[in-house]
């Protein structure tokens, strides 16, 4: 069975508690859990910048390189939301854009990805953002009204907890069950005075179970479209954005946005 197309990041769906992956290429969407136990492959075929559709080489986030120091969709404010000022009205590289983005209600929240960590993200998104960071476990603390104000929170609990996903951690660590309430108790005289009223009232502590037949102990290779040009594997489970192959090695299908791929699967189970 084959199928091609521009790789974006694959798109989930929480089924109580199961995560089901779905993967679109050009007209077909590919529910990836039926994929495993089965060997797939995939193809280099060439780039698309998923900004400017130009078949430049991918810089970074699915972006050529010109996009990605250019484009809205890739300001600094993204990945350091305390620097966001559409709430000031001053522009970045779009202000109507920003806006649009910025000024919405945002989530910040405690996970659990094998460590654990504090993180921001619209609120829309939920609970994608835990999935895609491959969290067990999560928990919302704080609503703001803005991005600004969520990274001032993040900023300050950064300092006492990590706000970063270890991926090879997420991959191989059991998935151990912490009492993300009493991490919140202990965190709670950190935040700041100016966040403190977006507080949420319930706090519930939110399970996620990811598909995968067999856990792996060790990463032993991390592949790349740029270096292999042709991956293949039998697929053994699916966890954030990470596919996970037989052979203890993953690939980061969010590191391989903008890549054009065939993808050839064996209709067998192996």
């Amino acid at each position: 069975m084959l199928y091609s197309g521009i790789l974006k990041k694959m798109s989930t769906r929480l089924n109580a508690t199961e995560v089901n992956y779905y993967l679109e290429l050009e007209n077909d969407l590919i529910h990836l859990n039926q994929l495993i136990h089965k060997k797939i492959r995939l193809e280099l075929q060439g780039y698309q910048c998923l900004n400017c559709d130009s078949d430049e080489t991918i810089f970074a986030q699915g972006f050529c390189k010109k996009c990605f120091f250019e484009s809205p969709k890739a300001g600094e404010w993204i990945m350091k939301p305390e620097l966001s000022k559409a709430h000031l009205g001053e522009e970045d590289r779009d202000l109507e854009f920003e806006k649009r983005m910025q000024l919405q209600p945002h989530i910040v929240y405690l996970s659990n990805t094998g460590t654990l960590k504090v993180g921001i993200t619209r609120k829309k998104q939920l609970p994608t953002r835990w999935i895609d960071q491959g969290a067990h476990q999560a928990m919302a603390i704080l609503e703001t009204p803005n991005r600004y104000l969520a990274g001032v929170a993040e900023v300050a609990l950064k300092k006492h907890i990590s706000d970063r996903t270890n991926w090879r951690t997420m991959l191989t660590t059991s998935e151990n069950k912490e009492d993300l309430g009493e991490v919140f108790n202990s965190l709670q005289g950190y935040i700041p005075e100016e966040v403190k009223k977006c507080l949420i009232s319930e706090m519930n502590n939110v399970p996620i179970d990811f598909p995968y037949a067999t856990k792996i102990e060790k990463v032993l290779k991390s592949y790349s479209l740029k270096k292999d040009t042709n991956i293949e594997g039998v697929l053994i489970g699916i966890k954030g954005q990470y596919l996970i192959f037989k052979d203890s090695a993953v690939m980061n299908i969010r590191n391989h946005e903008g890549f054009r791929v065939g993808l050839n699967v064996k209709t067998l189970s192996i």
